[in-house]
């Protein structure tokens, strides 16, 4: 369900497996590893859940900043939890 009214995306559990997957294979081509911690900088979009389900499949931590949130705020999140990786 997106935010406005009548918004909406039909996925598959398969369909979703394939992308998370596929992201998974980019983020271990861009050299992530199990136990690396990674931001999430998007708004409530399939691709953010996409994102999060990803880190979990190769073991990396991720911390999810909504959108709404300012340059400066999401830059002290990024150093307090010392991100090798920004997901925007």
């Amino acid at each position: 369900e997106g935010n406005e009214p009548g918004e909406s995306t039909k996925i598959t559990y398969c369909e979703l497996l394939h992308k998370v997957c596929q992201f998974a294979n980019v983020l271990r081509s861009q050299g992530v590893k199990k136990g690396d911690r990674i931001s999430i900088y998007m708004p409530m979009i399939l691709e953010l859940v996409i994102a999060m389900l990803a880190c979990a499949r190769i073991g990396a931590l991720h911390s999810i900043v909504f959108a709404g949130f300012s340059a400066d705020s999401l830059c002290e999140r990024i150093l307090d939890c010392g991100c090798s990786l920004l997901i925007t």
